[in-house]
């Protein structure tokens, strides 16, 4: 009996741990994240893994990071992409993640506590670095992007990237995780530990609280962002009449910011499809508002240079400057496996 609700406790605190991380994953990361989540999400995990065998504690971290990542399946499943895309990226990083917590489990087990405090962030961000030099979304997935919200910690990147950011959102639950652990056992252990990890956040919060409040070298430039849901979630406008009544409705409202003073204009990419002989007609409409108002305008479309040509383009007006355009060089698939990657830059 006393075996049984042994067990039976254990699998309950699994459960728990399991639940938290993967419920502060799914609301802290991906592409609407509350961003104070991310700097505890890993707390529940480590501390069961630091108690517990480790092939439970591997398979509580990969299973959480897992569920969590599923706030991204209603995104690609909805853009047409196949399972397999959302699988293996988020398999992979909860694979990694896992290795990471048994990096930190072993080494605080051995009393290394200083490299189990640096285990996890150090594979983290080594994951996150060659994943970026590999695959086509470069940074895309790091966790540092569930921060853009924080701008005192969002300064830390002019220093160390997104990856000083993924390091120090690592640390900071690995370093409460282990005060945890040794309160009971090493006290003094315990209180470096936390001391250490909350001086980390401190300063790097500190420099950007600082930053923040300095004034920047260079003239202010003021920019405008247009951009409506109007026309259906990852839909692009057919050539023709649907293209020309959506460039006349966000041409009224690049008219609209000059006048509240943007400097420089920005619609959305991919706004509708304008073949060969209707870019002139394009081109007229948005440059005339650069000249009047004297602002830049960068206007998303996408160009149909033949049927077996498209490009994903921006093209950029300017007052009393020639038209110039970029054709997207670097494609997210599978969403834009349709279009012709640029070979050279046009700007």
């Amino acid at each position: 009996m006393g075996f049984v609700a042994a067990s039976s406790r254990r699998a309950a605190i699994a459960l728990a741990a399991f639940a938290a991380t993967a419920a502060l994953l799914f609301f802290g990361n991906g592409l609407t994240p509350h961003w104070p989540l991310m700097w505890l999400a890993p707390v529940p995990v480590l501390l069961f893994a630091l108690e517990s065998p480790a092939w439970q504690g591997a398979l509580v971290a990969a299973g959480a990071w897992l569920v969590g990542c599923l706030n991204l399946w209603s995104y690609l499943r909805g853009g047409g992409a196949p399972a397999i895309a959302w699988f293996v990226p988020c398999g992979t990083a909860a694979v990694v993640f896992a290795a990471a917590v048994l990096l930190t489990r072993a080494f605080a087990r051995q009393g290394a506590v200083w490299s189990a405090w640096v285990a996890l962030p150090a594979v983290w961000v080594t994951f996150e670095f060659v994943r970026n030099l590999l695959w086509p979304h470069g940074s895309g997935a790091s966790v540092a992007y569930s921060q853009l919200n924080f701008l005192p910690f969002l300064q830390w990147a002019s220093v160390a990237g997104p990856w000083g950011m993924g390091f120090v959102l690592m640390l900071f639950p690995t370093g409460l995780a282990l005060g945890f652990h040794l309160w009971g056992r090493v006290r003094k252990q315990a209180l470096g530990v936390v001391g250490a990890t909350l001086g980390v956040a401190a300063t790097v919060l500190i420099f950007g609280a600082v930053r923040l409040q300095m004034s920047q070298p260079g003239p202010e430039v003021r920019v405008g962002l247009a951009a409506s849901d109007a026309n259906g979630h990852l839909q692009v406008a057919r050539p023709g009449a649907a293209t020309e009544r959506l460039f006349g409705e966000y041409a009224q409202s690049a008219q609209e910011l000059i006048r509240h003073g943007a400097q420089v204009v920005v619609l959305p990419e991919n706004l509708g499809v304008v073949v060969d002989p209707d870019v002139a007609r394009a081109d007229a409409l948005f440059q005339a508002i650069a000249d009047r108002g004297g602002a830049v305008l960068v206007v998303g479309m996408t160009h149909a240079a033949s049927r077996s040509m498209q490009h994903n383009e921006a093209r950029i007006y300017a007052p009393g400057v020639a038209v110039r355009s970029y054709d997207k060089e670097h494609l997210l698939p599978p969403f834009e496996n349709t279009y012709t990657p640029a070979r050279r830059r046009r700007c």
